[in-house]
């Protein structure tokens, strides 16, 4: 069930307002190059990174049947708690401001967001609002028009095109740096990370139930680390090319139900991007959406509380008007 008292919001723009992983400020294109023509720079230590991360995650593989069960269950518990970092918290808490949450579910968002390492809650907002505004366009930090591997891995690989930064110093960030706990986070973020992203996943399974800290590190850490960030990149590069548009016809972002599987709930990205502020991300509410299931919980124990919903009557109607018939 959704929350009685949910504020409804109107229709807002299919580009609203806000993904990433390994974000720099330095990270730009060669200056005034676009994308068909550019002079493409790879980023050498982002590339050798990420042939480690998926390497030792193949490898992880081969654990499975030599590990305890225990240490699986723990895996997809601790996949879930970083994922929540990601979904509840920097992309519908901060990045869009869909709900409000009291300063406890704040703070243990800032940590679950720490586990899934995919920068702090500033900056992964930051870009998440710059790809709203500008989406598929040179200032979209992951522009699916470039295709699928730059859309998914790719973006990270090289030099950010210039209008990333340029356009993105645009828009207005002050309600992120007026966040005590999002500049606490900031402050602390690589000990927060190596903490609650290798350390804690790994020492568990060894302590509580004797799983050797070689198989608790590639299963619980690697590649539970590897399978959150490939979850989160199948938003921008599946869900930005392949899937129904019963919303807006006219926008890249589709409804992808194996997006939606993998990414708890995030793969409603038709909806989303028409209607960027609900904080359901679909008109589904709870359906296949573990997220809101949890943003729901929060809401019954008094955590969270302001839930944006856009009425059912307007999403009938904006369906009518530029859906693609698809629902």
């Amino acid at each position: 069930m959704a929350p009685r008292n949910v504020i409804q919001t109107e229709e807002e723009s299919p580009r609203g307002v806000v993904e990433e992983v390994l974000h720099s400020d330095n990270m730009s294109f060669d200056e005034h190059t676009g994308p068909g023509k550019a002079n493409v720079r790879i980023v050498w230590r982002n590339v050798i990174l990420m042939v480690l991360l998926h390497g030792g995650a193949l490898y992880a593989l081969t654990l499975i049947p030599k590990s305890h069960p225990f240490t699986w269950v723990w895996s997809v518990f601790y996949y879930l708690f970083a994922a929540m970092g990601i979904t509840a918290g920097a992309h519908r808490l901060w990045a869009h401001k869909s709900y409000k949450a009291r300063a406890p579910l704040r703070f243990f968002l800032a940590l679950m967001n720490a586990a899934a390492f995919q920068n702090d809650i500033l900056d992964w907002s930051r870009d998440h609002r710059v790809h709203h505004k500008y989406s598929e366009t040179d200032a979209d930090p992951h522009n699916a028009k470039r295709g699928f591997f730059f859309a998914h891995i790719g973006w990270l690989l090289v030099r950010k095109h210039p209008n990333v930064m340029e356009k993105g110093s645009r828009l207005d960030f002050s309600d992120l740096y007026a966040d005590k706990i999002v500049m606490f986070q900031r402050r602390f973020y690589i000990p927060l990370m190596i903490l609650l992203c290798f350390i804690i996943p790994s020492v568990v399974p060894w302590y509580f139930w004797g799983e050797s800290l070689w198989n608790a590190y590639f299963l619980a850490a690697i590649l539970r680390y590897c399978i959150g960030l490939n979850a989160t990149w199948s938003v921008n590069s599946f869900a930005h090319l392949w899937g129904t548009r019963p919303y807006d016809k006219r926008i890249n972002p589709a409804e992808n139900l194996g997006v939606t599987l993998s990414a708890v709930g995030e793969g409603f990205h038709n909806y989303h991007h028409t209607f960027p502020s609900d904080y359901s991300t679909s008109e589904y509410g709870w359906h296949l959406n573990i997220t809101t299931v949890f943003i729901n919980c929060m809401y019954y124990i008094g955590q969270a509380y302001d839930m944006k919903k856009t009425p059912a009557k307007v999403v009938q109607l904006r369906k009518l008007r530029t859906g693609d018939g698809s629902s």
